[in-house]
């Protein structure tokens, strides 16, 4: 008897070891960089990283790779059909075993809205908190700046002067996936293949709302000094207000807010949609501003 008594106190002890490094993993960390960027740039996602990794005790950080190499990397932030690139993600998550029981999102700037589109699309694995850094929710209608090559920008340029809503650019040109021109609203609606459908703009599909409202948090980053994105109040599900580019409405008195297409209004009645900001320039932030305002109060 007294044998038996210590097996089984072993096996409890082993038990509780285990369940207790289970239990106080951190939560597993997903970033996906923005335009013109890469995974692994030591001066940008790299950098993200090794904060992250830094103040957040052995905790994984998976830093999203569109491609082969770096190369392929930054130029598919530009020229890959952006539902192909979801596809692609949901298959590198789904088959990553780190992040199989939930993880936390970080996107930076395009990489915001890519990933909103992740948690409306693919629930598994689930995503638990979802933070977007200067994410552009309801697209953009200008390109003022651009963090690439001279020649990549200017091609950029003359592809969206030339049509954002011809098929072949929109099939294959990025930036056209998220141009929202406010002067012709219907032509949008019925042309963008990426914004339109995520944002619930023809019809709406049940299951996007309902993925979405799994959140735990939806954080929303606007840099008040952002002079790439315009109008900056998309960062926050604002836009211009239909037929103009001057006069703006919020993401309150949007459809998407007051039909609850996405389900934006049932997060914010739960406390679960925050709006933060930085006084800066896009992607402008210090690392004890992402510290204070990202690590601790939604990762940690």
């Amino acid at each position: 008897m007294a044998a038996n008594m210590k097996l089984l106190a072993a096996v409890l002890l082993v038990c509780f070891a285990d369940f207790t490094s289970v239990s106080s993993s951190p939560v597993p960390v997903v970033i996906w960089h923005g335009m013109g960027d890469s995974c692994c740039n030591p001066l940008s996602m790299g950098s993200i990283k090794k904060l992250i990794e830094k103040n957040i005790h052995d905790v994984y950080v998976r830093s999203l790779e569109i491609g082969s190499s770096i190369e392929e990397d930054t130029l598919n932030g530009f020229f890959m059909n952006v539902n192909d690139q979801i596809n692609m993600v949901c298959q590198k998550l789904a088959t990553d075993k780190k992040l199989q029981s939930g993880y936390n999102a970080i996107g930076f700037s395009q990489g915001g809205q890519f990933l909103r589109a992740i948690a409306q699309r693919c629930p598994s694995p689930p995503m638990l908190n979802l933070i977007s850094v200067g994410g552009q929710h309801q697209g953009v209608f200008g390109l003022p700046h651009c963090p690439a090559s001279a020649t990549i920008c200017e091609y950029v340029r003359k592809l969206l002067d030339k049509g954002a809503y011809i098929s072949e650019i929109q099939s294959r040109l990025v930036q056209a996936e998220y141009w929202h021109d406010p002067l012709n609203e219907n032509e949008y609606k019925a042309k963008s293949v990426f914004l339109a459908d995520i944002n619930q703009e023809t019809t709406v599909n049940q299951t996007y709302k309902t993925n979405l409202q799994k959140l735990k948090n939806l954080v929303l980053v606007k840099f008040l000094q952002d002079t790439m994105v315009e109008p900056r109040e998309s960062e926050w599900f604002g836009y211009y207000k239909p037929g103009q580019d001057k006069d703006l409405y919020t993401m309150f008195e949007s459809p998407l807010y007051t039909e609850d297409k996405l389900g934006l209004k049932t997060l914010n009645a739960t406390g679960r949609l925050h709006f933060l900001s930085s006084d800066s320039d896009h992607l402008q932030f210090t690392e004890q501003w992402f510290i204070d305002n990202i690590l601790n109060k939604f990762l940690k």
